[in-house]
């Protein structure tokens, strides 16, 4: 009886302050059956873990960068030469990572857009070409480490052999300077070898006024004369067709041609002829690009880059006078057709040999 008033009494407590309805039934039926609604418990009573694992991870994050600085000031100290090459070879992983990353999204936009390379900027056309060039040359170091404990022996071959095995980003700074300048002194020795065949192909222009153009312009040269434009593109139809056409092109001119433009010239004649034809219009595309947002648009380094490509060792040369070069360069690209692009892989030699600055 005392638990049955105890009950109406609540009953009648709730009645008061709600409305009768299924709630309330709800309410009643909990109370009957000795079941009551608490109040969540206090925080103090379940504590998260993250907190815990975010200290944790803090923590470890903190003490590995101390124990890297450490390292680092310990390789600094007592063997400095392992530790420039250490440093350069962490920090072009990077570099290389970065240019992967960016590749990739130039390459997702062109499927999404349906974008062709040359319809790319400037930039994005430059960073695509020579990105493809690097991962050419680091699939050659991944197939040669395939065999076991090969490895080893291809990290002993980059240390020795840095220039012919690593791109660019595994070079020292002192190491860029050097190896541009072999590089350039490579193409720099088919120089003679080119404008030999261009006397040569003299006696088989059939046109008088293009045998003394030509004349002229070898002579020019051969003075040490810079030549210019107009005595360049004067010149347009004889390398549009026989003799100095693309395909007319003998072996013996591929090769030379093919250690002016950095390509090896170790394959068979045909293969040298269309890697030719696909560098040269690699080359005339970005020339386009380049030409519609503008040399003055270009930082000092990517200006220095552009003139190395087109042949000119710019390592050499300040920097108003590779925008001067490379304006030259773009009058004469941007005037010429696709079937006159032998003109532009022999301008390599023609526009750069002679530049101020360029001789020693």
């Amino acid at each position: 009886m005392a638990l049955s008033r105890v009950c109406w009494a609540r009953t009648a407590r709730w009645g008061s302050v709600v409305t009768h309805g299924p709630y309330v039934t709800r309410r009643l039926q909990l109370v009957r059956s000795g079941l009551t609604w608490e109040a969540p418990r206090s925080s103090k009573l379940h504590l998260s873990p993250k907190p815990d694992v975010k200290s944790i991870m803090s923590y470890v994050v903190t003490k590995t960068k101390v124990i890297n600085g450490k390292y680092h000031r310990f390789l600094d100290r007592h063997f400095p030469r392992f530790y420039v090459l250490y440093t350069t070879f962490m920090k072009g992983l990077q570099m290389l990572w970065a240019d992967a990353k960016k590749a990739r999204r130039i390459k997702r936009e062109m499927w999404k857009h349906n974008v062709k390379f040359h319809q790319l900027s400037y930039r994005e056309m430059e960073h695509l070409r020579q990105f493809r060039r690097d991962v050419t040359k680091c699939l050659f170091l991944g197939i040669i480490s395939i065999p076991p404990f090969a490895n080893y022996l291809v990290f002993l071959l980059m240390y020795l052999f840095p220039r012919q095995l690593l791109i660019k980003h595994f070079w020292t700074p002192k190491q860029q300077i050097d190896f541009l300048d072999i590089y350039h002194a490579i193409r720099k020795h088919s120089h003679p070898e080119i404008l030999c065949y261009l006397e040569k192909s003299i006696p088989l222009i059939s046109d008088a006024g293009l045998r003394w153009h030509m004349t002229e312009l070898c002579t020019k040269i051969q003075r040490g004369t810079h030549p210019a434009i107009h005595d360049i593109l004067a010149l347009r139809e004889c390398f549009s067709n026989h003799p100095l056409g693309m395909n007319q092109l003998h072996a013996l001119q591929t090769k030379a041609l093919s250690r002016a433009m950095l390509l090896t010239p170790y394959l068979p004649s045909f293969v040298l002829r269309h890697r030719l034809k696909t560098h040269t219009t690699v080359i005339h595309q970005l020339d386009k690009a380049l030409a519609k947002l503008g040399i003055n648009q270009l930082t000092a380094q990517e200006v220095k880059s552009a003139c190395y490509l087109r042949g000119l060792n710019s390592t050499l040369i300040a920097e108003e006078r590779c925008r001067t070069w490379l304006a030259e360069w773009l009058k004469i690209s941007c005037s010429l057709k696709e079937a006159e692009l032998s003109l532009l892989l022999h301008n390599v030699v023609l526009l750069s040999i002679n530049y101020i600055g360029t001789r020693r």
